[in-house]
C-alpha cells in the first residue's frame, strides 16, 4: 500500500522526463556500466532524472517510461570498488531479479542489489524511484552475507521498514539539499541502520542460510572489539574454544584471512570518521588510535594502498567539497 510520504514525494518536483530512449541510455552508461537497456517502444520513451553526488555515494531520483535494464554477467571488482545500489520505489512498479530471488516493489517499498553480479529491473510501466549507489564496504558485510539480503523487499508498514523507508524518502525529498560533509555522514548512518532492517526482513525468507556460524560469530566479536589495539587470530579462536586452523578455514571459505578481515575493518572506520563532521577537530593519530591502530606511518601506507591517497589528503578533499 502506497505510503503517504512516497505520494508526498510523487506530487513535488519530479524530474521533467525530456530525454529519449538513446539519450538516456547514454546517461545511463554513465552512471551504471555494464548495464543493457530495452523498452517495448523506442519513439514513446520519456525519461528524466535529479542528481545528487556526495563523493563516493550518488542518489538518482528517475523518472521513466516503461523499460527493462539487464545487468547480464559477474564482473570483477575490487573489494573496495563493489558497487551496491538501494532502490526506492516512489510511483509505480519495479520487479527486481538477483541471486535467484524476485520481488515486486510498489511505492513505499525499497530493496538492495549489487551491480557486479547479474540483475534485472523490470520497470512495468511509468515509474519513479531514487536509487543510492555506494560502495559496499559501507555496509560493512561480506560477499556471502550481501547474497543474503539481495532482492529482499523492505515495506513501509511492516516491521522495522516502518522506520527505514520514510528516512530514505526523506533523501528522494531533499535530494536538491544534500551536499557536503554533513549530507555524506547523513547517508552513511541511513546506510547503517539498513543493514539491520534488512538481516530482519531476510530471516523471514524460506533460502535464507547461514551456512557458515562461526564465521559470522567471529566477525560480530571482531567488529565489537576493532578498538583493542591486541586483537588478533588467536584471541578470537581462544575466545570461541577453536583452534587457529578451524577459525582460519571458516575464513577461508568466505575468500578472507582473519587479519586481513580485522586490517580492511579497521581502515574502512577510520575512513569513515575522517569524513565524519563530529571528527574533523581530530588528529588521524587519534581517530587511528581509537580503531587499534596506534602506528601512524602504517596507517598512512595501508590507507593509500586501500583508497589511492593518504588520510590527510581523503580528509582534506571531503571538508573542502
Amino acid at each position: 500500500m502506497p505510503s503517504q510520504q512516497a505520494d508526498s514525494i510523487r506530487m513535488r518536483s519530479a524530474p521533467v522526463r525530456d530525454l529519449d530512449f538513446w539519450a538516456w541510455a547514454n546517461e545511463v552508461q554513465q552512471h551504471f556500466p555494464y548495464v543493457e537497456l530495452s523498452t517495448p517502444d523506442r519513439e514513446a520513451f520519456r525519461a528524466g532524472q535529479h542528481h545528487a553526488s556526495l563523493g563516493e555515494v550518488e542518489l538518482f531520483d528517475m523518472y521513466t517510461s516503461a523499460h527493462t535494464v539487464t545487468q547480464p554477467k559477474d564482473v570483477e571488482a575490487p573489494a573496495q570498488r563493489a558497487l551496491c545500489k538501494l532502490s526506492l520505489q516512489l510511483s509505480g512498479t519495479t520487479r527486481l531479479s538477483q541471486d535467484d530471488r524476485e520481488c515486486l516493489l510498489e511505492p513505499g517499498d525499497l530493496a538492495l542489489y549489487v551491480a557486479h553480479r547479474p540483475y534485472t529491473l523490470d520497470f512495468e510501466d511509468d515509474q519513479r524511484s531514487l536509487i543510492i549507489q555506494f560502495p559496499q564496504e559501507l555496509l560493512h558485510l561480506v560477499q556471502n552475507q550481501i547474497a543474503q539480503v539481495t532482492a529482499v523487499p523492505i515495506r513501509d508498514d511492516s516491521g522495522l521498514g516502518r522506520v527505514a523507508v520514510p528516512l530514505f524518502e526523506q533523501l528522494a525529498l531533499n535530494l536538491n539539499v544534500l551536499e557536503g560533509p554533513h549530507a555524506l555522514q547523513l547517508v552513511r548512518s541511513a546506510l547503517e541502520m539498513l543493514v539491520s532492517v534488512l538481516f530482519a526482513a531476510a530471516r523471514n525468507q524460506d533460502d535464507f542460510q547461514p551456512d557458515n556460524p562461526l564465521f559470522e560469530q567471529a566477525v560480530a566479536y571482531i567488529d565489537d572489539h576493532l578498538h583493542d589495539p591486541t586483537l588478533s587470530p588467536k584471541k578470537i579462536a581462544d575466545h570461541f574454544y577453536v583452534s587457529l586452523r578451524q577459525l582460519h578455514s571458516k575464513f577461508a571459505e568466505e575468500g578472507l584471512t582473519v587479519s586481513s578481515y580485522i586490517r580492511g575493518e579497521r581502515i574502512a572506520r577510520i575512513r569513515e570518521d575522517l569524513a565524519n563532521p563530529a571528527y574533523q577537530d581530530e588528529t588521524v593519530q587519534s581517530i587511528s588510535s581509537r580503531w587499534g591502530l596506534t602506528d601512524a606511518s602504517h596507517v598512512s601506507k595501508l590507507f593509500k594502498q586501500t583508497y589511492g591517497q593518504t588520510p590527510s589528503g581523503y580528509r582534506q578533499a571531503i571538508f573542502e567539497n
